[in-house]
C-alpha cells in the first residue's frame, strides 16, 4: 500500500479547511528521516504561520484535529515548533504486508488515466560504433520506459537513429577516395567507421589551420582584457560587478586556451604522420566536398543513395547486436531518413502560420528571448536537424497520438530543445507535454569526459567487456564452494558486470556529471548494483538452504512484526509504489536506485538480527520467510525496471 499517497490525500482534505490551495503544503508530508519520530513527518505548520497568522504549534494542532487518520495511524504527535509525526498502526502495516504477498504487482496500482508516452532515447549515429557517450541516454531512457510501462501507461520507445546526417557525406567521400577494399569486405562497419574518423580528422586539420591565427590573436587580446579587468577589480575591492567581470574574463581565457591547444594538437597530429599529411595536402577542400556528398544524397543522387542503402544493413545489425547484449528493445527505430519526405511540408506549414521567415537567405523561426534563430532551412536549401525534429513531432502527434514526449538527451542540447518545444507548441502541438530529460557527462579520473589515454572516446562494447571481466573476479571470489560451473560463472559475470555499469549511471542525479570508477561501481558494499544483487541472492538463498518453495509461504497468514527490524523492512517494502510514483514526477531513475539501496540495507539489518530458519516459533519463522520472499521479489522487480538482471547465486 502507498501509505504516503493515502496520508497526503487525507492531509489535503484537512488543509482544505484552512487554506484555499493546500497542494504545496501537502507535499511537505514526507517519510521521516529518523524512525524515532515516526514513519512520516509533516512540516507544513511552519510556513502556514505567515498565511494563518498563528503560532505554528497551534496550526499543527488544528491540522491534527482535522486530519482523519485514526483507522490508519497511531494518534499523531506534535514535536518542537510544529512538526507533525505519524506512525502507521502495526496491525495496518501487517495487513498491507500480507496483501503484498499475493499481489503480483507488489502493491503498485496501474495508472487511473493512462497516457501515451513516446520516449526518445539512445539515438546513435549509424556507421559509427556506440561509445561511452551513448550510455547515459540508453540506460536512463530504458529505465523510464520500463517504469512508465509498469505503471500502466502506453509507452513507445523510439530510437531516433542518425542515418541521414552529415556523417554520411564524410563516409561516402571516404569510401570513394580512401577505402581499403579488403578491410571493407572483412568488416564493413569497422572500415566505414575508420573512413569517418579519417575524413573528420583531415577536415578538422584544415579547419584548425584556418582558425589558428584568429585564436592566437584572440588569446592575446583576451589576456590583455583579463589583466585590465583584474587590475580594475583590485582597485575597487567593494565593486562586486568588477570582480564578476574579471572572473568571467578569466574563464573565457581558459576556454580560449583550451580551444587553441586543441587546434594545435589537431595540426600537430596530422603533420607528424606523413600519410595523414599527404592526404591533407591532396584534399584541401575535403570538408566542403563531404558536405556536397551529403547534399547529393539528400537530393536523391542515384550513386550516393545506392551506397547509403548498401551501408545501412550492416550498420544497423552492428547496433542491434549491442542492444541485444544489453537486453534493450525499442518499439520503433525510425531514423532521420524516415522523415525526409516530410521536411518541405514542415517548412511550408511554419511559413503559412507566419512563424518562419527569410533571414540572410535561410528560413528561420525567431523565438522571443533568444538571439539565435531556429533555422529550418539553410541558405543553400538544405534542411536541418531542427526541421527533422519538427517532422518527428508531427509524426508522434498525428500518428502515434502522443500525450507526452520525453527526449533523453544530454544537457548540452538544452537550448535546441527550448527552441524546438516553443516552435512546436506555436505550430499547433500545444496539447503535448514536451520534456527534455537532460543529463550530465561521464568523467574520467582527470575529471574530463571519459576517454582512453590516447584521447579517443571509449567504445561501449569494450567498456562492457571490461566490466564483465572485472565482475568475473567477483563471482569467482564468492563461489568458494564451487557451486557454479564455468558457463554459470560467465553468465553471472555478464549480469553483475552490466548491472554495475547500468546502476553506476542511474544512481546519480541525472543532471550531474559523474566520475567513472571501476572500484566503486562493482563494490560488494555500498550503493551498487552488486550489493543489491547480493541481497537478492541472500534472500533467495534462505529458501534454497531450507529447501522451501517460496510460493508456499505466500498463502500463509502474516502475523509477526515483533521486532523493530521486521517492522522497518515491512514498511520499506510497502513503499515500492511510492518510489515508482516519485520516479516519474520529474523522470529521475535515481529515486528508484535509492529506494532499492535502502531496501537492501533494511534487509541486511533484518537478516543479521532476526534468525529465519533457526527461529523456533513457526508463526514467526513463516513471517520472516515471507519478508525474505517479498524482499527478493521487490529487489528483482525494481532492478529489472532499471534494466538490470539478478542472479540466484553470487
Amino acid at each position: 500500500m502507498n501509505f504516503l499517497a493515502e496520508l497526503r490525500l487525507r492531509l489535503h482534505h484537512a488543509l482544505a479547511e484552512l487554506v484555499p490551495d493546500p497542494a504545496m503544503y501537502v507535499d511537505m508530508l514526507r517519510p521521516a528521516q529518523d524512525a524515532r519520530f515516526g514513519d512520516f513527518q509533516a512540516n507544513c505548520a511552519m510556513p502556514l504561520k505567515a498565511v494563518l497568522n498563528q503560532p505554528p504549534r497551534e496550526i499543527a494542532e488544528r491540522i491534527v484535529a482535522q486530519w482523519d487518520v485514526a483507522d490508519l495511524c497511531d494518534p499523531p504527535t506534535i514535536a518542537g515548533p510544529g512538526f507533525i509525526n505519524v506512525r502507521i498502526r502495526d496491525d495496518k502495516l501487517a495487513t498491507a504486508t500480507a496483501e503484498l504477498l499475493s499481489d503480483e504487482r507488489l502493491g503498485v496500482p496501474t495508472a487511473a488515466t493512462p497516457k501515451t508516452y513516446v520516449v526518445d532515447f539512445s539515438a546513435p549515429n549509424v556507421a559509427k560504433p556506440m561509445h561511452v557517450g551513448h550510455l547515459r541516454s540508453t540506460v536512463i531512457g530504458n529505465s523510464l520506459y520500463q517504469v512508465l510501462k509498469f505503471l500502466g501507461h502506453r509507452v513507445i520507445g523510439d530510437n531516433h537513429i542518425g542515418d541521414w546526417g552529415t556523417q554520411f557525406g564524410m563516409i561516402i567521400y571516404g569510401y570513394k577516395h580512401f577505402r581499403n577494399e579488403e578491410a571493407y569486405r572483412q568488416a564493413p562497419v569497422a572500415e566505414l567507421a575508420r573512413l569517418y574518423r579519417l575524413v573528420n580528422q583531415v577536415s578538422g586539420y584544415h579547419a584548425a589551420l584556418v582558425s589558428l591565427p584568429k585564436l592566437r590573436l584572440g588569446l592575446t587580446a583576451q589576456e590583455a582584457d583579463v589583466a585590465a579587468l583584474k587590475q580594475r577589480a583590485m582597485s575597487r575591492p567593494q565593486d562586486k560587478d568588477a570582480a564578476k567581470a574579471a572572473k568571467k574574463a578569466e574563464n573565457d581565457l581558459k576556454a580560449l586556451r583550451e580551444e587553441l591547444t586543441a587546434a594545435e594538437k589537431k595540426i600537430a597530429t596530422v603533420e607528424a604522420d606523413p600519410a595523414l599529411r599527404s592526404l591533407a595536402t591532396a584534399h584541401p577542400q575535403i570538408a566542403e566536398l563531404a558536405r556536397q556528398e551529403t547534399a547529393k544524397l539528400h537530393a536523391g543522387d542515384a550513386e550516393n543513395l545506392k551506397l547509403w542503402q548498401t551501408f545501412m544493413p550492416a550498420c544497423l545489425a552492428a547496433l542491434q547486436s549491442l542492444y541485444d547484449r544489453l537486453d534493450i528493445h525499442f518499439d520503433l527505430s525510425l531514423g532521420e531518413s524516415f522523415y525526409n519526405p516530410m521536411l518541405a511540408g514542415v517548412v511550408e506549414n511554419l511559413q503559412a502560420r507566419g512563424l518562419a521567415q527569410a533571414s540572410d537567405g535561410a528560413i528561420c523561426v525567431f523565438v522571443a528571448g533568444n538571439t539565435a534563430p531556429f533555422i529550418v532551412r539553410k541558405g543553400d536549401g538544405a534542411f536541418t536537424y531542427a526541421t527533422t525534429d519538427l517532422a518527428t513531432i508531427q509524426y508522434r502527434a498525428e500518428t502515434l497520438k502522443a500525450d507526452v514526449i520525453l527526449y533523453v538527451v544530454d544537457a548540452r542540447q538544452s537550448e535546441h530543445f527550448e527552441l524546438l518545444f516553443d516552435t512546436a507548441k506555436r505550430s499547433g502541438y500545444d496539447n503535448i507535454d514536451f520534456r527534455h530529460v537532460s543529463f550530465g557527462t561521464i568523467l574520467g579520473p582527470d575529471r574530463k569526459p571519459y576517454k582512453t589515454r590516447s584521447g579517443d572516446t571509449i567504445g561501449l562494447e569494450s567498456l562492457l567487456d571490461e566490466a564483465v571481466a572485472r565482475a568475473r573476479t567477483i563471482v569467482e571470489e564468492n563461489d568458494k564452494l564451487g557451486e557454479l560451473d564455468d558457463a554459470a560463472r560467465l553468465a553471472a559475470a555478464e549480469t553483475v558486470g552490466l548491472g554495475g555499469v547500468f546502476y553506476a549511471d542511474l544512481h546519480h542525479n541525472r543532471d550531474s556529471d559523474y566520475l567513472f570508477d571501476w572500484e566503486k561501481m562493482l563494490a560488494k558494499t555500498g550503493d551498487t548494483a552488486t550489493y543489491i544483487q547480493y541481497a537478492f541472492a541472500r534472500a533467495g538463498g534462505v529458501f534454497r538452504k531450507g529447501e522451501i518453495d517460496a510460493a508456499s509461504v505466500r498463502t500463509a497468514e502474516f502475523v509477526s512484526l515483533g521486532s523493530a527490524e521486521e517492522r522497518a523492512l515491512a514498511l520499506q517494502l510497502n513503499r515500492f509504489a511510492e518510489a515508482l510514483h516519485d520516479v516519474v514526477v520529474d523522470y529521475r531513475p535515481n529515486v528508484l536506485t535509492q529506494y532499492l539501496y535502502e531496501t537492501a540495507n533494511r534487509f541486511t539489518t533484518f537478516y543479521e538480527k532476526c534468525p529465519v530458519l533457526k527461529e523456533v516459533d513457526p508463526a514467526v519463522r513463516t513471517a520472516r520467510l515471507q519478508l525474505c520472499d517479498l524482499t527478493a521479489r521487490v529487489l528483482k522487480q525494481g532492478l529489472q525496471l532499471l534494466g538490470i538482471d539478478v542472479v540466484e547465486r553470487m
